[in-house]
């Protein structure tokens, strides 16, 4: 593995969409290789600047609808309360953004497409112990996490946040994670401590904690109320906001090709293709099909490894391709019998959020 000099910590091969932000991805294909993505390839998403943060001299506040408020340092967090582990997929909300603006533009969106996903091991504890140490009271319905970076929106700067609900607290694969794959979270990931959230968008597993809030209604973090929400329409005074939209919270089943790479060129006759599969908050995958000709027919593909509930499955499937442009097709149900929606017309969004359409990828076949 080459090492990038602009990315501390990073496969050379992974694809920058942001510099400023070290947004960046790797090719899909090489997340095929791993069911746990090293942290050399883990996607990043970022708002601001990393933060550089003591350890020594960090503290995690846990403060408003409790009875005892807490402030943690790392070293009560480990010492303190059961260390849990988990292997858990975190999925970008802007998974698949480009074959949105191939059907209509999504102006002003990092134009990610499906390198937005990775799968880690992570560690920590789980945060319902902390926030029962804490005491709930009855009056909390959410949990607000806010982040040390410093965001600059509005000409304001204030850390990147979101809530989840208190029920999604208390589950027991909500955590406070302090490792990614055995060793501590690289500063790009969160370093000292971040929330992993399965199964929600990979905006509520927020980086770099720097305190917890529980209370009565959801965050009003800017990133919450402004930023990740589905609009279906624009508004013709204001195009690019969604204020009016509806909050992101889980993640939608998803299945995608990594190969073949779209635009390549294959030979005739038998080819396998490879993918993954996640089934987001709801339910896990159930099966994958795929079709070597645009739906017209289909192939049911083999389920390979899963890391768990909340972690992507791999598949893979042998079609037979004839000579010419031919476009490959696949699509997941879950174990409630849902099925991604076919065409992009149904998902679109002024944002570009959450592509859970069948995955097309256009391939040139030869004789």
């Amino acid at each position: 593995m080459t090492l990038n000099p602009a990315l501390p910590g990073k496969d050379s091969r992974l694809v920058v969409k942001d510099p400023e932000q070290w947004n960046a991805g790797p090719p899909p294909s090489l997340l095929r290789e791993h069911q746990v993505t090293p942290a050399s390839l883990f996607f990043i998403r970022s708002h601001a600047p990393t933060p550089e943060i003591d350890p020594l001299t960090w503290r995690l506040p846990v403060r408003g609808l409790v009875r005892r408020p807490l402030e943690l340092s790392l070293s009560d967090l480990r010492q303190q309360f059961l260390r849990h582990d988990l292997a858990a997929t975190l999925v970008c909300a802007g998974l698949r953004r480009d074959e949105l603006v191939a059907h209509r533009p999504v102006p002003g969106e990092l134009l990610w497409g499906a390198d937005a996903i990775s799968n880690g091991w992570w560690s920590g504890v789980a945060l319902r112990d902390v926030l029962m140490a804490a005491g709930v009271t009855d009056e909390a319905r959410h949990v607000a996490f806010t982040g040390l970076d410093q965001v600059s929106r509005h000409d304001r700067l204030f850390g990147f946040g979101g809530s989840i609900p208190l029920q999604k607290a208390m589950a027991p694969e909500a955590l406070l994670a302090f490792d990614l794959n055995g060793e501590p979270l690289p500063p790009a990931h969160g370093f000292p401590l971040r929330s992993v959230v399965p199964g929600y968008i990979g905006a509520r597993s927020v980086k770099w904690l720097g305190e917890i809030v529980v209370q009565a209604e959801p965050s009003t973090n800017y990133f919450q109320t402004e930023a990740y929400r589905i609009l279906r329409q624009p508004d013709p005074d204001n195009p690019r906001s969604v204020t009016a939209g509806e909050a992101l919270d889980t993640v939608s089943l998803n299945a995608v090709i990594v190969s073949p790479a779209a635009r390549c060129r294959v030979a005739a006759g038998l080819v396998e293709l490879t993918g993954w599969a996640f089934g987001g908050a709801a339910e896990r995958v159930a099966r994958v099909e795929v079709s070597p000709d645009n739906g017209a027919t289909w192939v049911k593909a083999v389920l390979e490894e899963s890391g768990g509930a909340w972690s992507w499955t791999f598949w893979r499937a042998a079609v037979h391709l004839r000579p010419g442009q031919q476009t490959l097709v696949a699509r997941a149900w879950d174990q409630a019998g849902h099925c991604q929606p076919a065409e992009l017309a149904e998902v679109w969004n002024v944002k570009g959020y959450a592509n859970t359409a069948w995955h097309r990828v256009a391939v040139q076949v030869s004789a």
